[in-house]
């Protein structure tokens, strides 16, 4: 990936495993925007974009960032998003859905996407960089139930849930799975990593594969 042309940085991680701030760490580093899989999911929910009305707003404005900014405005103003809230998508227009808004945003400019199959969604992207970021089954409980104040139990739970969740999410669209390292450039494990060590690990591949161009 070359970071002085447009891009595209996939963070796929598992629960638990600190990925998602790792994310926007690296977008703030490299300033640029960072889109959360659970933004695009509240869009298309509040908005009911489906594939038909992303083509007619495109149709309609050469920027389609810009005019969506236009018609988010309009709707909801200065109202936040559910930028936390789990993504569960069920259905294949939904994915296709979701997959054109957010190749419409990278269109527009450079961005780090957190999301589970943002693997998937940007595999055949130009100038683009997937990383997966995984921990100890130790490790994610011990974070989960210090960020959602839940029991160990409880955080087992969780991660059991997710993790069945998502493989079989990925599975209904490809024949592949997200521990399959095939599908990175870098895979970390954040046993003994801070979100920032991370930032600055991925930082420095990015880095280096300039200094080789």
């Amino acid at each position: 990936m070359d970071k002085n042309k447009q891009f595209v940085i996939t963070i796929n991680r598992e629960v638990g495993s600190g990925g998602r701030t790792v994310g926007r760490k690296l977008a703030e580093r490299l300033g640029v925007k960072y889109y959360d899989k659970a933004l695009v999911k509240g869009l298309t929910q509040k908005f009911g974009l489906t594939l038909e009305e992303i083509e007619r707003i495109k149709g309609q404005k050469k920027s389609w960032w810009n005019e969506f900014n236009i018609y988010y405005n309009a709707r909801v103003g200065s109202a936040r998003m559910p930028m936390e809230a789990e993504v569960q998508l069920t259905t294949a227009s939904m994915f296709e859905t979701e997959k054109a808004i957010l190749q419409e945003l990278a269109k527009e400019e450079s961005c780090v996407v957190a999301g589970r199959s943002g693997f998937l969604v940007f595999r055949d992207w130009p100038n683009h960089l997937n990383v997966f970021i995984q921990a100890s089954q130790q490790h994610r409980v011990e974070r989960i139930m210090r960020k959602q104040g839940v029991s160990e139990q409880q955080a087992l739970d969780i991660i059991e849930k997710m993790d069945s969740t998502r493989e079989t999410y990925i599975q209904k669209y490809d024949d592949t799975t997200r521990y399959d390292t095939r599908n990175y450039q870098i895979v970390l494990s954040m046993d003994d990593m801070t979100p920032d060590a991370a930032a600055d690990v991925i930082m420095a591949y990015i880095n280096a594969m300039g200094s080789e161009k």
